[in-house]
C-alpha cells in the first residue's frame, strides 16, 4: 500500500504538478497588474500605462482559463492512482489551483470596476466593462484550450491568431462554447464577487472594532 502511494505520489508531482506551477503563475500575472493599473493613488495614462493594459487584457484569459484544467483531474482519475491518492492530493490540489485562479480573475475585474468608479463611470458603464471583459475572456478561454495559443502569441504569431479567431466566430460550434464560457463566467464570477466583497467587508468592519449587522 505504502508502494502504491508512493507510486501515485511521484506520478502526480512529475506530471501534473507542473501544469498547477505554471497554470497559477499565468493567472496571476495579471491580478498584479491590475493593482498596478488600476489601484495607485496617482495614475497617469502614459504609454507605459497603455502597454501594461495591453498585456493586462492579453493575459487576463490565463486567470478564467484555469476553469477548464478539470480536464486534468479527469485524466489523473484514469491513470490507474490510489483512490485514496486522488481523493486526499489530487481533488484538493486540483480545486485549490482552480479557485486560485478563478479568484484572481474575480479580483482583477474588481480593481477594475474601482478605477472606473474613481473615473466618474456609472454602475451601468461598470457592468458592461465587466461584460465586454468576460466575452474577451470567453473567446481566449477557446483559444487557448482549443487552439493551443498562449498570450504572446498575439505577439509572436498575431496573424495565426486572427484568423483562427475569425474562423471561430464563424463557425457556429466553437460560438456555441464560447457562449457556454461566457455564461458561466458571468454566474461564477458574481458569485465570486459577493463573497469577495463580503469577506472584504467583514474585515473593514474588524479592522474598525464593529460588528456587520450593528
Amino acid at each position: 500500500m505504502r508502494e502504491l502511494v508512493y507510486e501515485s505520489l511521484r506520478a502526480f508531482s512529475e506530471v501534473y504538478s507542473g501544469w498547477i506551477l505554471w497554470n497559477s503563475f499565468l493567472a496571476f500575472i495579471p491580478l498584479v497588474l491590475s493593482f498596478w493599473l488600476f489601484r495607485r493613488q496617482k495614475i497617469s495614462r502614459t504609454a507605459l500605462w497603455w502597454a501594461v493594459l495591453i498585456v493586462f487584457i492579453a493575459f487576463l484569459p490565463n486567470a478564467p482559463y484555469m476553469l477548464t484544467d478539470i480536464i486534468h483531474l479527469i485524466r489523473g482519475t484514469r491513470d490507474g492512482i490510489s483512490i485514496w491518492v486522488i481523493a486526499l492530493v489530487f481533488i484538493p490540489l486540483h480545486l485549490l489551483a482552480i479557485l486560485g485562479g478563478f479568484q484572481a480573475y474575480v479580483v482583477s475585474i474588481i480593481n477594475q470596476g474601482y478605477y472606473l468608479k474613481k473615473q466618474g463611470a456609472t454602475r451601468l458603464m461598470v457592468w458592461s466593462a465587466e461584460i465586454l471583459v468576460h466575452a474577451l475572456c470567453a473567446v481566449g478561454i477557446y483559444l487557448g484550450r482549443f487552439r493551443r495559443y498562449n498570450s504572446w502569441d498575439l505577439v509572436t504569431v498575431p496573424k495565426n491568431v486572427l484568423i483562427s479567431t475569425l474562423d471561430d466566430l464563424t463557425d457556429k460550434q466553437p460560438v456555441a462554447v464560447m457562449v457556454v464560457t461566457f455564461l458561466i463566467l458571468v454566474v461564477f464570477y458574481w458569485i465570486m464577487k459577493q463573497i469577495t466583497l463580503g469577506l472584504y467587508l467583514r474585515y473593514r468592519y474588524f479592522r474598525m472594532g464593529k460588528e456587520v449587522l450593528e
